[in-house]
């Protein structure tokens, strides 16, 4: 595993985009692993290992999460700032094509990049995500997204972190521990808080307002497609994912069980899936 970084422009100057990449620094084969809201690239560690044989593996994390800077003005936290800094590490990438796997809101912005003429994307592979999410489930992200969550011990904070995202469906301890490692920071006082700026939510509180409606950008992606979906997942209905089978790109679906939003992709089977269909899936 290798560490990198670049510099990135926002509307207020600079920031630093860290990532970390795993693979022959060499290889042609670039796949992009992207987080989810909160998250940071270190949730693909198991993946991208799995991965380094076939692929440089590169996991960002997105601006305001992880070892990357945080925003100075909350309201720049938004997927314009986010395609800005990705096709920036794309392009530090030298990689004329590269494939994407986007958990979340990783997944959106894959989307988002796949339906734009000439986009670099040669396989897409969407983890929970679709073009339509209900007003409910933003609204039920956002009531945690933006609690000034901020905890006594490491304990304490594991404790509840192992609550919300008990929805990840992990399936043991070892999948907890190296979950939590890279998922909490110590504050200035010595107590623990999650890995991101908080000021994430204050976008995202605007946008829970309502349904998010890409549908027409998803008509326009053609790239060979894999969507997973976690069995019990309100972020992406099962209505959704079938209908997202039978246009644009008709992607293959796979349902996990045992998890919702959004499945962690750490065991042997739901790495498995990724790895054979990415070796596998014909490109035009």
């Amino acid at each position: 595993m290798r560490t990198g970084s670049i510099r990135a422009l926002s509307p207020r100057g600079f920031h630093t985009v860290r990532y970390v990449e795993w693979g022959e620094a060499d290889n042609p084969e670039v796949l992009f692993c992207v987080h989810g809201l909160t998250r940071n690239g270190r949730d693909f560690d198991r993946l991208a290992r799995a991965l380094a044989a076939d692929y440089r593996v590169i996991c960002p994390d997105v601006v305001g999460r992880g070892a990357s800077d945080w925003l100075a003005n909350k309201l720049d936290y938004g997927y314009p700032q986010y395609l800005t800094d990705l096709v920036a590490l794309i392009a530090r990438s030298g990689a004329e094509q590269v494939d994407w796997l986007g958990t979340s809101m990783g997944g959106l912005i894959g989307l988002m990049l796949a339906a734009q003429p000439n986009h670099p994307i040669r396989r897409l592979v969407l983890n929970d995500v679709g073009p339509l999410i209900p007003k409910e489930s933003l609204e039920r992200i956002a009531a945690y997204v933006g609690a000034p969550q901020v905890f006594d011990t490491r304990e304490d904070f594991e404790l509840y972190a192992r609550a919300i995202w008990a929805p990840f469906g992990l399936t043991s301890d070892g999948e907890w521990q190296d979950l939590l490692a890279h998922s909490g920071r110590r504050t200035g006082d010595g107590r623990w808080a999650f890995n991101y700026d908080p000021g994430i939510a204050e976008p995202f509180r605007q946008m829970a307002m309502a349904d998010i409606d890409l549908w027409p950008l998803w008509d326009r992606i053609r790239c060979p497609t894999l969507l997973l979906r976690g069995e019990t997942s309100d972020v992406l209905p099962r209505s959704v994912a079938r209908e997202m089978t039978t246009r644009g790109p008709k992607a293959r679906l796979v349902e996990f069980p045992n998890c919702g939003h959004a499945p962690a992709l750490m065991n042997a089977e739901q790495i498995a899936t990724v790895r054979d269909w990415l070796t596998t899936a014909e490109t035009a």
